[in-house]
């Protein structure tokens, strides 16, 4: 365990996110952002794709089971419910992201069917992204295209699929597990974002990216999304072959991880260079990974891998909840965690807060705050 001056600055740190998104909420009820500019959540600009709402709402969920808040329920009730229509939605890839955010804690906490209901069709509305040529789930780009971010949103097709006994659903995310893993997971463990395929025979046809340095560089966010991933799908299923994902994965994560163990945006940028393309850390990508680690730690059969996923986690826990990081010091600013980034090619929430950054740095302090309360 971390000892008890971290735990306090977690605990802390916990609550400066509380007040954050409180007055978010106050500010801009029923809104749902995805990154600062200037570190104000409302702003004009590209969206690019509309995936975040769960992170915020999730939050809420997370501070009131944490905390027992009423309030926080209330909050995390509302603001799920305006996202129930994306149950249907078949433009974006991203509904693990939102529904098992949401949806699944609340029907954990509940048991009411409509909740389940409602799960159970948007893991079947993922589903249909599934391309049979090919054998992976499409992203929002197109369907020739398979992101790495996918691997975080094929879990609710496996919750659908274990939920329902459904074995078409979970046909459907093994092969996409499997096909990932053979095309743009690599042999060091690091992954590309993007494969893209030719539509009408399935056969791949190469490596791509959208938001890192290069087809054949390693975006730190895809990364974390893939680690983060596998182990999830691990716990779903039990299959072995995709704990040893994760875990190449990790071991590629911490071979590469600068002093501080926060990850410049793309392992291989250049970092004699300036931001945005050069040195520019990626605080988002250091709190996913974070606490996927915490998870891995868990699962990994390997005494000596545990201790150093789960020593890794805090200390990019550690880096994140000091003032270079958190913004407890930065007058004005409206996020949680400074130096994130979305889209650095398209110059999108570069060095800022983005939401996804915020819910799992929430997310990894609040595994390591319970783990404490509970024992």
């Amino acid at each position: 365990m971390p000892d008890s001056q971290c735990l306090a600055r977690y605990a802390s740190a916990l609550e400066f996110a509380e007040t954050q998104v409180a007055q978010l909420a106050e500010r801009h009820p029923g809104y749902f952002p995805i990154y600062t500019k200037d570190g104000k959540w409302l702003h004009e600009g590209e969206l690019w794709t509309d995936w975040t709402g769960g992170f915020c709402a999730g939050m809420m969920w997370q501070f009131h089971r944490r905390t027992g808040d009423a309030e926080w329920r209330r909050r995390a009730e509302e603001y799920s419910k305006l996202l129930e229509h994306r149950q249907h939605d078949r433009n974006v890839h991203d509904l693990g992201f939102i529904f098992l955010n949401t949806y699944l804690p609340w029907y954990e906490l509940t048991g009411e069917q409509h909740l389940h209901d409602v799960l159970i069709q948007a893991g079947r509305t993922l589903a249909k992204r599934f391309r049979e040529k090919g054998q992976y789930l499409c992203s929002f780009i197109g369907p020739e295209s398979l992101f790495i971010d996918i691997m975080m949103n094929v879990p609710l097709i496996f919750y659908a699929g274990n939920e329902t006994h459904g074995p078409e659903l979970l046909r459907v995310a093994h092969a996409h597990c499997q096909r990932t893993a053979e095309r743009i997971v690599r042999e060091d463990g690091s992954t590309a974002h993007e494969g893209v395929f030719d539509t009408q025979t399935g056969e791949f046809l190469r490596q791509s990216t959208h938001q890192g340095k290069s087809a054949d560089s390693a975006w730190a966010r895809g990364l974390a999304w893939s680690l983060y991933g596998y182990s999830k799908c691990y716990r779903l299923t039990g299959d072995e072959s995709y704990l040893a994902v994760s875990e190449r994965n990790a071991d590629y994560w911490l071979r590469r991880l600068p002093e501080d163990k926060v990850p410049f945006w793309d392992f291989d940028a250049d970092l004699s260079q300036p931001p945005p393309l050069g040195a520019q850390k990626e605080s988002s990508a250091g709190a996913i990974a974070a606490s996927g680690l915490l998870d891995l730690a868990t699962q990994t059969h390997s005494p000596e891998k545990a201790k150093a996923y789960r020593d890794t986690a805090l200390a990019t826990l550690d880096a994140l909840t000091e003032p270079d990081y958190l913004a407890i010091d930065t007058p004005g600013w409206e996020g949680i965690l400074k130096h994130g980034v979305y889209h650095t090619t398209k110059n999108l929430g570069v060095d800022e807060s983005v939401m996804w950054g915020e819910f799992f740095f929430v997310e990894a302090l609040t595994k390591v705050v319970s783990e404490k309360e509970t024992r």
